[in-house]
């Protein structure tokens, strides 16, 4: 399997080649289009002043004339009516031609060799070296007639300065390719540090500590993979309390079970302490069905909203419903109920919003004093419907407040366990409300009672 690093490695190469070669290539097209039209003219000109020069200055000798030209940065070649050729200047590499052309040249025609070379998709036709690729005129002494065939001498006039560029043009892409094997390993170090970090955190070790301080998208991927590691870190501390917690609750009435049956079985007791030791048993084994109970819902709860079975029903009237529910246990205490439930109906799953008034209730009945004051109040308030749940009792301190509604929190962990909570109640409340889209709010003075004030969405 190829590494990252040799994938982008590779392609920044690639793109450097792909670059040049089209860079090439549309450097060549716009010589074929546009320079080589303006380079034969050019060319043409000159030739013509040669030409010019020469037949006005015959006293010139010719050979030593256009040794000269040559020697200035010029290819040339000349040839007579028999067919008599000489070289000048640099040589050609090709040095073939059709006779037709030196024909029409020593017919006095002007060939334009540069203009009509046929183009190469690699070649830049200006550096082709070609005697096919020249400007041809015709050249007259008083003995003879010549074509006279011209051409720059390209590795004359820019043999130094194509040279400079073609080291230029190789140390640039040596040190891009260079550059690209630096930069390359400086991105990909990352991300080779966060597959290392995958794999640890693959084997449960959360201690990963990423150094990386860039600001950019990989940077951003770090810190997120970093909040991540510590989410995961925090849920599995909250998973493995979770479990301490759920053995915890399930070992305290196993055992009472199991120590008052082994007595039961085993020892001659009076029929009024079998009969009290058989209602311990039943208020365990009660308390480990409501504990049952409630785990199931919590994990039912956790699946969010595709467990929600919403309709329209009187939220006031499901409120006096669960105050009928709970009569017995409010006035074995002589609890007096301030009620205020108008008739509001709101849209929710009303089963879960009964289980959420049940657990309410429940706990304000259980922590209020005997001969206390329950006020429960139902109001509308634009779209939102709000429930609030006070009582008189023990209250909550400030420092317990924000997280009454973890799972198996207590307040008052003595209390609490004796009158056989669990610590899922407001747990489940704070789930099913915050599923519903809405919110739980708390005010509590420690001897002086609590208020629940539940708001949530009509609709």
């Amino acid at each position: 399997m190829r590494s990252l690093y040799i994938r982008i490695l590779f392609t920044s190469i690639l793109v450097i080649l792909v670059s040049s070669i089209t860079a090439f290539i549309a450097s060549n097209i716009y010589y074929q289009h546009k320079l080589k039209p303006y380079n034969d003219q050019k060319i043409s000109k000159m030739a013509e002043q040669i030409q010019t020069f020469y037949e006005t200055n015959r006293e010139v000798n010719l050979s030593d004339y256009l040794e000269h030209v040559g020697d200035l940065g010029y290819q040339l070649y000349i040839v007579n009516e028999q067919g008599s050729g000489y070289f000048y200047g640099g040589s050609f590499r090709g040095i073939k031609l059709d006779q037709q052309v030196v024909k029409s040249v020593l017919d006095g025609q002007v060939y334009h060799g540069i203009a009509n070379f046929p183009p190469g998709l690699f070649i830049t036709g200006f550096f082709d070296n070609d005697l096919k690729n020249t400007i041809g005129v015709p050249l007259k002494t008083a003995e003879d007639s010549f074509a006279l065939f011209i051409r720059p001498n390209v590795e004359v006039q820019f043999g130094e300065l194509r040279n400079f560029f073609a080291i230029i043009l190789a140390l640039t892409i040596a040190m891009s390719i260079l550059l690209f094997v630096f930069n390359t390993r400086w991105v990909v170090h990352p991300i080779i540090k966060l597959t290392e970090a995958t794999k640890m955190l693959a084997q449960g070790k959360y201690n990963i500590k990423l150094d990386l301080k860039r600001k950019d998208e990989i940077g951003e991927l770090a810190n997120r993979f970093t909040h991540m590691t510590r989410s995961l870190e925090q849920l599995e501390e909250m998973r493995q309390e979770f479990v301490s917690n759920v053995s915890h609750e399930m070992q305290s009435p196993l055992a009472s079970i199991q120590g008052f049956s082994h007595t039961l079985l085993h020892a001659d007791l009076p029929e009024e302490q079998r009969r009290h030791y058989l209602s311990i048993i039943e208020d365990e084994s009660k308390r480990l069905s409501q504990l049952s109970k409630q785990l199931l819902m919590l994990a039912s709860l956790d699946k969010e909203e595709a467990i929600l079975e919403k309709s329209s029903f009187d939220a006031g009237e499901q409120i006096r419903q669960v105050l009928f529910m709970t009569e017995w246990s409010w006035r074995e205490k002589e609890l007096a109920i301030d009620m205020d439930l108008p008739s509001i109906m709101i849209y929710a799953d009303s089963r879960l919003m009964q289980q959420v008034w049940i657990n309410l209730l429940t706990n304000s009945i259980k922590y209020t004093e005997e001969g206390g004051t329950i006020f429960v109040r139902l109001k509308q308030q634009d779209d939102r419907c709000i429930v609030e749940v006070e009582d008189t009792g023990i209250g909550i301190a400030a420092e317990d407040i924000s997280n009454i509604f973890q799972r198996f929190y207590r307040a008052d962990k003595t209390r609490s366990r004796k009158e056989g909570s669990s610590g899922l109640g407001l747990a489940i409340t704070n789930r099913i409300i915050t599923l519903h889209g809405g919110r739980i709010e708390v005010e509590s003075e420690p001897g002086k009672g609590s208020v629940f004030r539940i708001i949530l969405p009509m609709k």
